[in-house]
């Protein structure tokens, strides 16, 4: 069963790109005692988790810790935040939300131009960042700059809510990948197993490319959220994957090509143990696989992905069923990669 406290706490943390500390003490607090870890220069935590045998082939398993998220860039003289981006967001989305800026957790709202006061196609027209700000209710720059400042992060507000068929919340993508890694650590593994938490995932993997270069893996299993379009007006051949289908195997995206005979036996292992799984129909987005896989000599990389109706929106939406399945497929697989199924 999910332990939804966890997730939540988990998928709550504020944690985007860079900022990724509170991510971390929740991950230290939960698995100390159960492995041994080290927070590297980036700030990846790094995890060796002793197994009753040693591994016969050098196993990573791989999540990342942080999620998109906006930046201030700067202060108006009345007291508005202008901001820009980190990682990949559909603007369509920000316009009245609520967020949190900075250590100090400032409320404020995202807030545009009012459109009664717009003209012929600018009504209709998606907003650019520059035309957009974040209201806290400062009445100048300089009260605004008493509480916030250039450089600090902005966070959606969102809660974490289950029906027990479905989970909504932010930053699914990756918290769950993140508690599915918790959960081993704490588990009694069969094999010495090697753990990443990895930062900066949104912003170009560069967490993943120190950590793996570190760790030196022969394989790398990256458990990972992806794209769920099951939704109208979106055909079929183009929705990537379906919500209680399963885990999500990847064949190919922008940035991997995946092992073929790890596929393989990610397929066949959920249907040993008699967890759904299906692959991914679409070759789209990217994940921290496509940095592991090219360290050093090359690493044997597969994804193992949880769908994720509206990724990277202040909401998304995935299925409890799928979690299950997820969990089960990486536990099994993991032991069998990290016991010497396949040669390395």
């Amino acid at each position: 069963m999910i332990d939804h406290s966890l997730l939540r706490r988990l998928c709550e943390a504020k944690g985007i790109s860079g900022d990724e500390g509170a991510v971390r003490d929740i991950i230290i607090e939960e698995i100390k005692g159960f492995a041994d870890h080290r927070v590297d220069a980036l700030g990846n935590i790094l995890v060796h988790k002793k197994g009753r045998k040693p591994a016969k082939a050098r196993l990573m398993l791989s999540a990342h810790m942080d999620e998109v998220g906006l930046m201030v860039t700067d202060v108006t003289s009345d007291g508005f935040l202008k901001f820009d981006e980190v990682g990949g967001i559909d603007r369509r989305v920000l316009i009245g939300k609520q967020v949190t800026v900075g250590k100090n957790n400032v409320m404020g709202v995202i807030g545009v131009k009012p459109v009664h006061l717009c003209k012929g196609e600018e009504s209709l027209s998606i907003p650019e960042y520059g035309e957009m700000y974040i209201d806290i209710g400062a009445d100048s720059m300089e009260q605004a700059l008493e509480a916030v400042g250039p450089g600090d992060s902005v966070s959606y507000v969102s809660e974490y809510r289950q029906n027990g068929y479905t989970i909504a919340s932010k930053a699914i993508d990756d918290r769950f990948g993140c508690y599915v890694l918790i959960q081993l650590i704490k588990s009694d593994l069969e094999y010495d197993t090697d753990f990443v938490f990895a930062v900066q995932e949104e912003v170009g993997l560069r967490g993943a490319k120190v950590a793996a270069y570190t760790v030196d893996p022969q394989f790398a299993l990256v458990v990972e959220t992806t794209t769920s379009a099951e939704i109208p007006e979106v055909e079929q051949s183009k929705q990537v994957c379906r919500l209680g289908e399963g885990a999500v195997i990847s064949v190919m995206d922008r940035r991997t090509i995946y092992d073929k005979e790890m596929v393989r036996l990610a397929l066949d292992t959920a249907e040993e143990i008699g967890v759904k799984a299906q692959l991914k129909r679409a070759v789209a987005g990217g994940n921290d696989a496509g940095a592991i896989h090219q360290s050093r000599g090359g690493v044997r990389t597969l994804a193992v992905s949880l769908g994720c109706r509206y990724l990277h929106a202040p909401d998304t939406v995935a299925s409890a069923a799928d979690c299950e399945s997820v969990s089960a497929l990486v536990s099994a697989l993991s032991e069998k990669i990290s016991g010497g199924e396949l040669n390395g």
